[in-house]
């Protein structure tokens, strides 16, 4: 099996990039992709676990870009060396999410003055910051009973804590990640919230842009959805990929590694060109 969108504790996973590198060889994964938010701090760790396992390591991550409806994720994989540009995103970006993070905050204060930003960052340290760890935190203080419940109640947007994101530009963020030996690949691209009708108008210019690769197959889509993205894409020349987005068994306990929509296992079977997409995408350990 092989996942190519995972997540750890350099964003929002559970656990650490060798944590989660050990995880994956229990379940006999060959390739893994780490692709934490916004960020590349975990790709060494990571890296080396890989290559101590004997896993095919794919350096990524995942950006946030602007856009009008829903939201529009873009992985980087297979980076080679970080380019001067995709730093520059990553710095804006955790920039803007820092900022967002204390408005946040500061309106889930209003409600609970118990809550201390102090002891959100000591339960969280070495992480950058982001909805799920408000969760998370909500929970530990007998807020909520539930991570997706404090989302539905304060977090989600259109409730009253949540402060929009600022996303980078999409044109900007392919280049750096081609700068950087790496291929853009849209992640779950249902979150875009575009109907059907207009999808694949969308996601053809989204590759006439130079966007490479699609996620077809994520387990926040139906089974009929990932199936007519894979049709689409193929048509359209994206290479496809699929994956978990596991964060751990903590934050989302019905992914998990190595699969994807309705539990088909990522491999051969689901991708027949599964191993030239590794060897394209790998990282030489």
């Amino acid at each position: 099996m092989t996942d190519f969108h995972v997540h750890t504790s350099a964003s929002d996973g559970q656990y650490s990039p060798a944590e989660l590198i050990q995880k994956a060889k229990e379940k006999n994964i060959s390739a893994i992709a780490i692709t934490d938010h916004d960020t590349v701090a975990g790709l060494e760790e990571g890296q080396k676990a890989a290559c101590d396992a004997g896993i095919s390591f794919i350096r990524g991550t995942e950006l946030n870009i602007q856009w009008p409806t829903g939201e529009f994720h873009l992985l980087g994989l297979g980076l080679k060396e970080i380019s001067s540009s995709l730093n520059e995103i990553i710095g804006n970006l955790q920039k803007n999410r820092e900022e967002r993070n204390h408005q946040m905050f500061e309106l889930l204060v209003q409600k609970f003055p118990e809550l201390s930003w102090d002891e959100l960052s000591e339960m969280f340290p070495d992480t950058i910051l982001g909805r799920p760890h408000f969760a998370r935190y909500l929970v530990a203080k007998n807020i909520v009973k539930q991570n997706q419940v404090a989302f539905d109640l304060f977090l989600a947007k259109g409730r009253e804590c949540y402060v929009p994101r600022t996303g980078a530009n999409l044109d900007e963020a392919i280049v750096a990640i081609r700068d950087s030996g790496g291929y853009p690949v849209i992640a779950h691209p249902m979150s875009l919230f575009v109907s059907w009708g207009k999808l694949p108008e969308v996601i053809a210019d989204i590759y006439d842009r130079g966007v490479m690769g699609i996620e077809a197959f994520h387990p926040g889509a139906r089974n009929s959805e990932c199936f007519r993205l894979e049709e689409l894409g193929r048509k359209l020349g994206f290479f496809i990929t699929a994956a978990s987005d596991f964060h751990g068994e903590k934050i989302r306990k019905d992914r998990k590694l190595g699969h994807t929509c309705g539990g088909r296992k990522i491999d051969e079977k689901l991708i027949p060109e599964m191993d030239e997409l590794v060897a394209m995408l790998k990282t030489d350990n």
